[in-house]
């Protein structure tokens, strides 16, 4: 089994890369920015994909991960994408810091396309996640909720209003971006989301982001220690 992460930013995939000893391989995407983590746990393959840094910054968004989940599947062809990363969340749909959630759906909440149901269903998007995502959760006690992604850290009325028109609880900047790439491959996709702040908390996005991001992480490494021994022991 070849399980595949694709990950974001550096401080969210180093307790996971530190925790099970993976080496990076230099250069296998070059001249992309992404760079590969690769190991062996519990007789499967690990790979860890990080969207990689420009001018001195972690590449975050939906270019980056878009280039990032492509380069994955083309070169490494594994059985499963899990997008590992935080998010922002809802206190009004009981959400806490560093909550670990597993998505039960995947969507844009900023690609505001006018016009026929055709261009408003492709612009949403709504892409598949893989069928096994449900019985996970259940099993290894994780709450779900959808994944909204857009383009900015901040939220916008507009995009609060699509979030809430269409069940959206975990906001992120990449989730329907590597879904996108997953649905073009038919390639199983998994989401494991930790709660970094909460966007009717009341506080600043980056600050309290910021502030909650270690412990987010850590609580993201716990949940994937559990979430590749469920995989690898299937």
């Amino acid at each position: 089994m070849r399980i595949c992460y694709v990950v974001a930013m550096v401080a969210e995939a180093k307790p996971f890369i530190e925790r099970y000893g993976i080496k990076e391989v230099e250069g296998f995407f070059a001249p992309l920015p992404c760079l590969l983590y690769e190991g062996n746990v519990n007789g499967a393959i690990l790979d860890v994909v990080l969207n990689g840094q420009q001018q001195g910054s972690d590449l975050v968004g939906c270019e980056a991960a878009s280039v990032a989940t492509l380069s994955a599947i083309q070169r490494l062809h594994p059985d499963i994408i899990i997008n590992s990363g935080t998010c922002g969340a809802f206190r009004s749909n009981g959400a806490e810091i560093a909550e670990v959630y597993i998505g039960n759906g995947v969507m844009f909440h900023d690609r505001r396309v006018p016009g026929d149901d055709a261009w408003g269903t492709q612009s949403l998007g709504n892409y598949p996640i893989w069928e096994g995502s449900a019985q996970l959760a259940q099993t290894l006690g994780f709450k779900m909720g959808k994944v909204t992604t857009g383009s900015s850290l901040d939220m916008q009325p507009c995009d609060l209003s699509i979030i809430q028109e269409h069940g959206g609880e975990l906001k992120d900047m990449e989730g329907a971006a590597v879904g996108f790439v997953c649905s073009l491959f038919k390639t199983p996709i998994l989401y494991v989301k930790s709660v970094t702040d909460l966007c009717d908390g009341g506080a600043e996005t980056f600050e309290e982001f910021s502030r909650n991001l270690h412990h987010a992480c850590e609580t993201l490494k716990k949940a994937n220690e559990q979430i590749i021994e469920y995989l690898t022991q299937r």
